[in-house]
């Protein structure tokens, strides 16, 4: 056979290879949806949501696995669709989160596992309603990742978005501005705005659109709403007193600000300080840096000790700052945002110690904004108790961190030599160690941790939210 014949044939191979596993996707997300639809049941690899509507994305998140860590088991779709079947079978498995990558990695035998639970048990979820108060960066990353998953009569229910008064005209813009994404792209699915009923009908789903100057003048009971998690998105009101205006309002339980709160409010940084969320009416997810550190701070303390330390944030400029010099009541913030690095301050490495006692007074920051309008930069110079034997052997604790059960949907690990700030946009980890750039000098350590500051932090807000909305699931692996 010549060389151009075996090229050829080569070719083939892969092509016939591919379009295999192509096939073997679409079973797979026919399997994923009734699942999710019929038993409330979602299933992640190694952390990562399967999605459910590509076949370029599923089989892109199987390379991914594959790549991220070179000496685990390989995982094909394969591997993953005869799981899902095996999961498929058993109909009296309610309420759970299934990661089939922890469970095929470690030849998990799946009738033990599901044992283990105590799955049969569960109580099933019902649906919670959920309003966004503000439509800005956050609130519309918010409803992309609310409704760009399959629909389900169970869970979060986005109802009613909430603005300021606004001209003719305005639903349309809002419509467009959900749809068209500078940074994150189109959105993966339709919007179709709804004049006569005054809302967006997003993937089918429709959501009212409210005009409202103050939280307190809304009756949500008139659009059907009760009982609502209002997440507010606006950053006005960080107090009980302004905060307290939404629980004033009739049809809500219970508010979320997606900004660090003053006061007696909690501040929380979900997986490490979520278990003191109780009966609390009004909870803070803290702020976006504090998201991207806290988690990784907690491992290092609790493997190391941290003796103190300094935090230093390369943070993406935001819509706080002026595009070219003008007025601000801030230090430097009226600089173009898009022409200067701006030193400003900081409540990240303060807010830790909120979410994270032992911390607590350990650690100063800074931030420094560049013109970058997207992922940000965490630095983390340490002083450790306990050093680690070399750079090498932190990074291999933190690699090991990112891919255990606890913490993988949560910190990532990066070791290419290439890895740049746009490679994690859209990233869903709060949280992305960078191995190549960690530095160890005795008992010095510094951390570098990238971070989509929309993406991230918000998939934290929504399992906050989840929370607080009584929503629970078995965890398969326990």
């Amino acid at each position: 056979m010549s060389n151009a014949d075996t090229l050829r044939q080569l070719h083939q191979d892969h092509l016939n290879n591919y379009n295999q596993q192509e096939q073997q996707a679409i079973e797979l997300m026919g399997l994923l949806n009734k699942l999710y639809n019929e038993q409330d049941v979602q299933v992640t690899l190694f952390g990562d949501t399967l999605d459910t509507t590509s076949v370029g994305r599923i089989l892109a998140l199987h390379q991914k696995v594959a790549l991220r860590d070179k000496g685990a088991k390989s995982i094909d779709v394969a591997d993953t669709l005869a799981m899902v079947k095996a999961l498929a079978d058993h109909k009296n498995i309610q309420a759970a989160r299934i990661d089939v990558g922890q469970l095929i990695a470690n030849d998990s035998d799946l009738q033990a596992a599901l044992k283990s639970t105590k799955n049969d048990n569960a109580v099933s979820n019902g649906a919670t309603d959920v309003v966004l108060y503000g439509f800005g960066r956050i609130g519309r990353i918010l409803t992309r990742l609310l409704l760009s998953q399959a629909s389900s009569a169970k869970g979060l229910q986005l109802k009613a978005i909430v603005v300021r008064p606004a001209a003719a005209g305005d639903l349309a813009k809002r419509a467009s501005l959900l749809e068209r994404d500078s940074i994150h792209g189109s959105f993966a699915g339709g919007v179709v705005v709804d004049d006569e009923n005054n809302g967006l009908i997003i993937n089918g789903r429709f959501v009212q659109v409210i005009y409202a100057k103050d939280p307190s003048e809304i009756d949500y009971t008139a659009y059907g709403i009760n009982d609502a998690l209002v997440i507010d998105n606006t950053g006005i009101w960080k107090d009980e007193a302004g905060l307290g205006k939404h629980l004033q309002s009739t049809g809500v339980k219970k508010v979320l600000l997606t900004a660090p709160a003053g006061g007696e409010i909690k501040n929380v940084v979900y997986g490490v300080n979520n278990d003191t969320v109780g009966d609390d009416t009004i909870v803070s997810a803290a702020s976006c840096t504090t998201n991207a550190i806290t988690p990784t701070l907690k491992v290092l303390n609790d493997e190391y000790g941290i003796e103190n330390g300094h935090v230093e944030t390369i943070h993406s400029f935001t819509n706080d700052q002026n595009l070219i010099d003008n007025y601000h009541k801030a230090d430097r913030r009226g600089r173009s945002a898009v022409l200067n690095m701006v030193i400003t301050s900081t409540g990240a490495a303060k807010a830790v110690g909120k979410a994270l006692p032992e911390l607590s007074g350990k650690l100063t920051g800074n931030a420094i904004r560049v013109p970058t309008p997207n992922v940000s930069l965490a630095i983390l110079n340490l002083n450790l108790k306990t050093a680690p034997a070399s750079a090498d052997a932190l990074n291999e604790f933190m690699r090991k961190v990112s891919n255990s059960s606890q913490w993988q949907t949560q910190i990532a690990y990066t070791d290419s030599t290439e890895a740049v700030s746009t490679d994690f946009v859209g990233d869903t980890h709060v949280g992305i160690v960078d191995a190549q750039a960690t530095i160890l000098t005795d008992n010095h350590a510094i951390v570098y941790i990238w971070y989509d500051n929309e993406v991230g932090y918000s998939t934290q807000v929504l399992r906050l939210a989840t929370q607080m909305a009584g929503i629970s699931y078995a965890q398969i692996p326990a």
